[in-house]
């Protein structure tokens, strides 16, 4: 992965310096890539939805366009886009911790008293703190030993705008809002994240697939054990504190 993430041929690959010339305002001409001698990014003149298709149809060149040509670190307020993405990424997460807890509230009948619903929202709490943070730690550490990747802080960086940004399926949470899911779709959302994760991983990295899965599976794992291993110590806090 390059260092400072600079834009790349969506085909190959290969990087290249300019992406278009532009003659006048709405007047420009692709640029055509010096290795496969392909337009360099046909993305450019493309609609948001064929973009967003192609990304979840996991098209590893869709994945060069977002990550290398129009977020990076030389992108215009890049400090910006990474806080907002963090926090969106969080909220997100918070979210589908939530209607896990109720799930699980409604299958043991809790109350909803204030001190059930305080302890409710102090595990979901708990869970995206500790859950993420394990999450981060493990996935800079298998990128480590598994690709064998330096952890500079620019690199650091740029692996933590790709998990933020291949994350996007948290975003179809928010039809949660709206419409009434079993559970089971939390699930299928989760399994599309860590497939999302990998390929933007093998993208940038350039490592095989089965690394890069290995990378994203071991921290995904480690976090929904570490969000379930919460919950016992929680339950009996609770019932102590409640009689």
């Amino acid at each position: 992965m390059a260092a400072a993430m600079g834009y790349q041929c969506v085909e190959c690959g290969f990087a290249i310096r300019t992406l278009y010339v532009q003659y006048s305002p709405g007047n420009i001409r692709l640029m055509k890539c010096e290795n496969c001698k392909s337009v360099a990014d046909e993305y450019i003149e493309c609609e948001f939805m064929i973009i967003l298709i192609d990304l979840i149809l996991h098209k590893p060149k869709a994945y060069r366009h977002l990550l290398f040509n129009v977020l990076n670190q030389k992108t215009e307020n890049f400090q910006g886009l990474l806080r907002n993405a963090i926090f969106g990424f969080i909220l997100l997460d918070g979210y589908r911790c939530m209607l896990l807890n109720w799930q699980e509230g409604e299958r043991r009948g809790s109350s909803s008293s204030i001190i059930s619903l305080f302890w409710r929202y102090r595990k979901v709490f708990m869970a995206c703190l500790v859950g993420n943070s394990l999450f981060l730690c493990v996935f800079l550490l298998a990128t480590r030993i598994l690709l064998n990747s330096s952890l500079t802080f620019s690199r650091f960086r740029d692996l933590l705008l790709v998990i933020l940004v291949s994350s996007y399926f948290k975003i179809f949470l928010i039809a949660m809002m709206v419409w009434e899911f079993p559970l089971s779709v939390i699930l299928i959302i989760d399994l599309f994240v860590v497939s999302s994760n990998t390929v933007a991983l093998k993208v940038t990295t350039g490592s095989s697939t089965a690394r890069c899965l290995g990378v994203c599976f071991s921290a995904h794992c480690v976090k929904l054990i570490a969000t379930h291993a919460l919950e016992l110590p929680q339950i009996m806090w609770k019932n102590n504190f409640s009689g």
